[in-house]
């Protein structure tokens, strides 16, 4: 599916089961999520952070609701799966899909400016080198004597720094290629929206609604 449409299918369907209690529909939300990203053979160590990561919270909810809430333990287990609903639907767009491709696809089909979109492309590929420098900084910080935490100012006004520094060599990078805001441009490439992904989409939504509608706790 088109990586765009695949996100607002996802955020709209996290939005309908945040305003409804149906502990089956959440049950079968999990289910195909699970099967989906199976089929798409993630990492071992994914799924286990998908597993557990969610645990905690998950858990909280649940004895929160049953120790101060009025609701009873339907709605705990509501709420306990809601957390795993999310988690998982997530997943399905957070696994599958190519952050170069959504870029892409909310500048051609969405309309986002050319300048947002690469602007935020650009970003995502400076998280390694991100991570790369605070090493640096954390190691030249020892050989002077010096601990940096993670909650240490220091290490972030010097990251904060060197992204600037990063920042304005980008934009230069992107001037010196010819990127001009506004101006018509072509794609190396083209990602359109197909009558599959609206079938796909259309035929989720409704999916959700009828099962939202006929099956009842």
């Amino acid at each position: 599916m088109n990586p765009g449409m695949k996100l607002f299918l996802v955020i709209l369907i996290a939005l309908e089961i945040s305003f409804t209690e149906n502990l089956v529909v959440n049950l079968i939300l999990i289910a195909v999520s699970f099967i989906y990203i199976i089929f798409q053979k993630i990492s071992f160590k994914a799924f286990l952070a998908l597993i557990f990561v969610p645990l905690l919270p998950a858990v909280a909810m649940f004895v929160s609701q049953l120790m101060y809430g009025t609701a009873g333990i339907g709605f705990a287990w509501i709420l306990f799966t809601r957390i795993y609903a999310y988690v998982f639907l997530g997943a399905t767009f957070t696994l599958t899909s190519n952050i170069t491709d959504l870029a892409l696809a909310l500048e051609q089909d969405f309309r986002l400016p050319s300048k947002f979109a690469y602007g935020v492309l650009a970003t995502f590929n400076l998280v390694p080198k991100i991570r790369q420098q605070v090493k640096i900084i954390k190691t030249s910080a020892l050989m002077r004597g010096e601990v940096l935490h993670v909650w240490s100012a220091k290490l972030y006004f010097k990251a904060i720094l060197s992204s600037i520094q990063w920042s304005q060599n980008l934009a230069e990078a992107m001037t010196s290629h010819g990127f001009v805001e506004d101006a018509p441009r072509t794609h190396y490439k083209v990602i359109k929206i197909t009558w599959q992904d609206w079938s796909l989409f259309i035929g989720s939504i409704v999916a959700v609604q009828l099962l939202l509608f006929f099956i009842r706790n």
